[in-house]
């Protein structure tokens, strides 16, 4: 949409004129304030709504998905992989370059409590 094919008429109104004319000879459209709004934001997705949809084959209910969508396998667990998520001392040095743990001034390491 253009803004500079947009235009404010006498009565309040919206007009907004077509790039092309429509096929009856058409160049403009008018809309009453609100229903030009409503018409600008139908096309803005709800929040918190996943945008990607998967039909047929791939959907997640499909009664043949087992026979066409490759399983994972159960095979050993990977050890170079880490088994917890990141304590909060390390999320720290990652971020902020802070090493919590160590104490400058016994150089040495601290112990970190956590309530």
């Amino acid at each position: 949409m253009s803004t500079q094919r947009l235009s404010l008429t006498r009565n309040g109104q919206i007009r907004y004129q077509l790039k092309t004319p429509y096929n009856d000879g058409t160049t403009h459209v008018i809309f009453e304030p609100l229903d030009f709004i409503a018409r600008l934001v139908a096309p803005v997705p709800r929040p918190r709504v996943n945008l990607t949809r998967y039909h047929r084959v791939f959907a997640p209910h499909f009664k043949h998905r087992v026979r066409t969508v490759p399983r994972r396998t159960r095979g050993r667990i990977d050890s170079g992989k880490p088994l917890a998520p990141m304590t909060l001392a390390q999320r720290l040095k990652r971020v902020f370059a802070t090493d919590i743990e160590y104490c400058p001034i016994i150089r040495g390491q601290r112990l970190v409590l956590m309530c």
